[in-house]
């Protein structure tokens, strides 16, 4: 055994004289603030599966953010859209309309809807898919995800549905989505944009959608 005497722990008031007053005033403030300087921010907490049950005055989502109509004029297109809310067919509904062209290297008009109000991510890992009630002119249509892991506009996951004449749920599971222009897989841990979308060919657009939501 060490001939030394054992040390005690410095008691409270030894701490005290060591610091001085402004070690004190930094260990107090450092209790009651100090956090990780480099914390990944957390991203929106899904309170529901529900996107859009157009509870809300158009264009407002029932998530808070608004509908967009966005067509392929941003990138030199001819192609014209409108997006209104009416009735239709006996129930209130998001009605996209217009000539989709495909001169100057266009063809597509669509609604397209931020997931969280700073354009960020949601994390949709507990669900499955989207689902969409829908009612059309016999046209076929796509259902288009964009997460934080893609930086082109172009790019996007992609899968198709056909809207008839009458209402229609249909669900669009994630493993379907097909990657557009992107090598990245999807993941649905960081959606953070939808769009329903009239593209690919020449044809009048026509689509009326009565709700938007996970499953």
């Amino acid at each position: 055994m060490s001939g030394h005497p054992a040390r005690s722990a410095p008691t409270r008031r030894a701490v005290v004289r060591r610091l001085g007053a402004t070690g004190i005033l930094f260990a107090g403030l450092c209790q009651l603030t100090c956090r990780p300087l480099f914390a990944a921010p957390r991203r929106p907490q899904l309170t529901g599966p529900i996107i859009d049950d157009l509870s809300h005055p158009a264009p407002r989502a029932t998530i808070g953010q608004d509908w967009t109509l966005v067509t392929d004029q941003v990138m030199g297109g001819v192609s014209a859209g409108r997006l209104t809310r009416e009735d239709v067919a006996g129930r209130a509904a998001l009605r996209l309309r217009g000539p989709v062209r495909l001169e100057n290297n266009g063809g597509f008009i669509q609604m397209a809807l931020d997931l969280a109000g700073d354009g960020g991510p949601v994390d949709a890992s507990a669900f499955i898919g989207i689902e969409l009630d829908v009612l059309g002119n016999n046209e076929t249509y796509n259902t288009h995800l964009r997460t934080s892991d893609l930086t082109r506009p172009w790019q996007s996951y992609r899968q198709p549905f056909e809207a008839r004449g009458v209402w229609k749920t249909h669900r669009l599971p994630f493993t379907e989505f097909e990657a557009h222009r992107t090598e990245t897989p999807f993941d649905p841990a960081r959606v953070r944009r939808i769009g329903i979308v009239a593209i690919g060919r020449a044809f009048e657009a026509d689509l009326a959608v009565g709700g938007v939501r996970f499953y």
